[in-house]
């Protein structure tokens, strides 16, 4: 079904591949004749080379200096960023930039703040001259899929699934902070990534859908980072046997596998997507070269996939559900063994009591948002169910379609009416199923959802209230299949139905009269309108001389997602309050941290305004005696030795874009994470945007437990020259244990951003 290439390979006139390997040269030779470019001229076909050598500003290949064309944010990040502008210096958005409202869409918790935050994008959206989609109107990726991706283009998003592959567009979810300084006229610097081939062969069997090849992919490549940071790069003669949709389906899932962007070879069907859209003109035709070289390849027969499902608690989890059912409690099992470490035994977990009669229940079912909310995924759900009913039991359906003109067009052509005369409520366009805020299902409840994520607390549930449930990922067709058999889990492949596949019609209506655009033109004199819960950043200061750090967490799970780091669900209200949002950092992981963060903040707070840090901190009385008695302590005094916490987390990182898993720590007088390494590199950016140290320690290798206090001599000369082995030390027993920090990789902007204390500060100064 699914092969990793253990080398690289050619790829000749995107049909024929050459494995890396003795024999290529020979093979290469036999095909092209003489003419055989090098590996490296080879490299530069590619579509995604092509691309970023497009919009690289340095003139230099190896280290890149990105511009994009658009820029998409949703209620969550937009305010965050915009006040980070307007501190950096912003007076006017310098391309399209859109802000949608899919994210705080219920303005339900919180009283007024949601919809405060939307006012004020749209102040902002008129002040700067960007773009303001209204609530429900449409999820931001689909907004961006009908209405700003193009051919050959680059999009960056504040939202980790920014991912328009598949209509040409490489696009690229990241932390705020890297839409700010694309905002200031800044660049998004990168080493050129490596470039995986994606080669799609075979064409899916009847119910096979774009979530179910999506998940057999990221099995087969997340826990080894086959593709990590690198761009997917889809290719092959299985890729004309997908439908637009199908692809879009299949490439918004490609964030879970770690790697940095994804695109595809167009033809026409895309051609079709854009027509059907209305704008023709955004279509260019992608293709690699004649010879090109990939540095990895993931072969997939399309025909070979089957109805997959990923278990809680990662979308990596990945089984078929014909597998599932053949091996149901051992699989069980399994499932109660990670949850042990997920939940770190916070609550009793276990879904063998969902099994009735030897087949698994499940108690709701979810298509929604940017991966399950599409057309052809809605109307093959309504085609499996219609004349079915999802009964009067537990189990419910809930649907989302992606926007507005597929809400609509559902509504024209009678698919609608199907799914609720089953017993399936429709709703109109939202994320919140994806990030805990919409459809929270009833304590020890199993949901299915066609969405992105299953990480624990995706469906709402609070460990520390003792309330729990759990999340499988699944393709809209099994999970219509699932409803149809009144909730017991069943493979769309397991039943008789005709899709009826009816054309899509786009009404741009609907976005005419409703959508605010400025059409790039700013109105200096619009006031922005500020709800009481739209605060500014509070102000940080630049990195000392020397630096004395708290342990106050630490975290041995395998990965740590951002949704731990700072969960998402109802603390979305407070997104636009850094202080408020803050009190929520790593609740669901470590509800100690914040009370042990702001014990160590109030003495650095005591430091900046002159007045005793031992006297707001006694502890750190013996940490100084035993600093100052040593060699490396030498001239260290409270005017240069800042105070502040870190935390140790194995691999942390994992999941959305969110900058707040950085800042809130930054806000609570975080001044470094410690790691063996970073799940991805936008969560290493957001650190060091916001000032911190991005410390790396070997695997296995961890001199410091948490409580111990840290000292890290003569730092910020050590930023300053590029170092990468920080000499550091513990403070024990009254003397200093030695050890070593790394930081790994730095641009020079980024040891600037570091040393002026975050990117607020950086462009102040600049």
């Amino acid at each position: 079904m699914i092969r990793l290439y253990d080398t690289g390979a050619y790829l000749l006139n995107g049909t024929e591949l050459i494995e890396d390997n003795a024999d290529a040269a020979a093979r290469l030779h036999q095909a092209l004749g003489a003419q055989v470019p090098s590996k490296e001229e080879a490299a530069k076909n590619t579509i995604a080379y092509s691309i970023l050598r497009d919009h690289n500003t340095s003139g230099n290949m190896e280290k890149l200096k990105v511009k994009f064309d658009k820029l998409t944010s949703h209620d969550i990040t937009f305010v965050g960023i915009i006040q980070t502008a307007r501190a950096s210096g912003l007076e006017k958005f310098p391309v399209p930039y859109v802000l949608t409202n899919c994210h705080n869409s219920l303005c339900a918790v919180g009283g007024t703040i949601n919809e405060d935050d939307h006012m004020f994008g749209l102040s902002c959206a008129k002040k700067y001259g960007g773009v303001y989609v209204p609530p429900h109107q449409a999820v931001i990726h689909q907004f961006a899929r009908e209405m700003l991706a193009g051919g050959g283009k680059m999009i960056l998003g504040s939202d980790s699934h920014t991912r328009y592959g598949a209509l040409g567009t490489m696009a690229m979810g990241e932390g705020g902070p890297e839409l700010v300084k694309q905002l200031l006229g800044q660049t998004y610097d990168i080493n050129m990534p490596g470039v995986v081939a994606i080669y799609l062969t075979g064409k899916p069997i009847k119910g096979v859908g774009p979530q179910d090849i999506a998940l057999a992919i990221i099995g087969a490549v997340f826990a080894n980072g086959y593709v990590n940071n690198k761009v997917m790069e889809f290719v092959g003669p299985g890729v004309a046997n997908l439908s637009a949709d199908f692809r879009i389906g299949v490439d918004v899932m490609t964030t879970e596998t770690t790697c940095l962007s994804s695109i595809w070879k167009t033809d026409d069907t895309i051609k079709e997507f854009y027509e059907i859209h209305g704008r023709s003109e955004d279509y260019r035709e992608l293709n690699p070269g004649a010879v090109a070289y990939y540095d990895g390849v993931v072969t997939v027969d399309l025909g070979a996939v089957r109805p997959m499902i990923a278990m809680p608690f990662h979308p990596s989890n990945t089984y078929t559900i014909e597998e599932l059912n053949a091996n149901l409690m051992d699989i069980l099992d399994d499932v109660e063994k990670r949850a042990k470490v997920s939940l770190d035994g916070a609550v009793d977990f276990t879904l063998k009591n969902k099994v009735r009669n030897g087949r698994l229940y499940v108690d709701q079912g979810i298509i929604a948002g940017c991966a399950g909310g599409g057309y052809e995924n809605i109307c093959d759900a309504a085609d499996i169910l219609r004349g079915n009913y999802i009964g009067n039991d537990e189990f419910t359906l809930s649907i989302y379609p992606a926007s507005t003109p597929i809400y609509m067009e559902l509504a024209k052509n009678g698919r609608m009416a199907d799914l609720i005369e089953s017993g399936a409520i429709v709703k109109t366009a939202f994320c919140g199923p994806c990030f805990g805020a919409g459809d929270t299902p009833a304590n020890n409840a199993f949901s299915i959802r066609h969405s992105t994520r299953n990480f624990p607390n995706r469906e709402g549930s609070k460990l520390q209230s003792g309330q729990i449930a759990s999340v499988a990922l699944m393709d809209a067709r099994s999970i219509a299949a699932t409803a149809a058999n009144k909730g017991y889990l069943t493979a769309a492949t397991d039943i008789d139905v005709d899709f009826t596949k009816p054309k899509y019609f786009f009404d741009s209506a609907i976005y005419a009269n409703r959508v605010f655009d400025s059409k790039g033109v700013a109105d200096p004199g619009v006031e922005i309108k500020f709800g009481p819960n739209i605060k500014d950043w509070p102000a940080m200061c630049a990195l000392t001389d020397n630096l004395v750090l708290k342990v106050v967490s630490e975290i041995h799970d395998p990965v740590t997602t951002t949704d731990e780091l700072i969960p998402s669900g109802e603390t979305s209200s407070y997104r636009s309050n850094p202080l408020g949002l803050a009190e929520f950092t790593l609740s669901r992981k470590d509800p100690a941290y914040v009370g042990r963060a702001k014990e160590v903040q109030a003495a650095e707070k005591a430091r900046e305004e002159g007045r005793s840090m031992v006297e707001a901190l006694s502890e750190l009385e013996p940490v100084f005696k035993a600093v100052k008695a040593s060699e490396a302590g030498a001239g260290v005094s409270a005017e240069n030795t800042g105070i502040g916490s870190t935390i140790f987390a194995v691999k942390p990182g994992d999941g959305s874009a969110r900058e707040q898993a950085a800042s809130c720590q930054k806000v609570l007088g975080g001044w470094a994470n410690i790691a063996n390494s970073y799940a991805t590199k936008r969560y290493r950016s957001n650190l060091i945007n916001w000032g911190m140290l991005p410390f790396l320690i070997e695997e296995g290798e961890l001199p410091f437990v948490n409580g111990d206090y840290l000292f890290i001599p003569n730092i910020r000369a050590q930023v300053e020259n590029g170092a990468s082995g920080i000499p550091a030390y513990v403070v024990k027993d009254g003397g200093l244990v030695p050890f070593t920090l790394k930081l790994g990789e730095m641009t020079a902007e980024e040891r600037k951003i570091i040393l002026d204390g975050c990117l607020i500060n950086y462009n102040r100064v600049k």
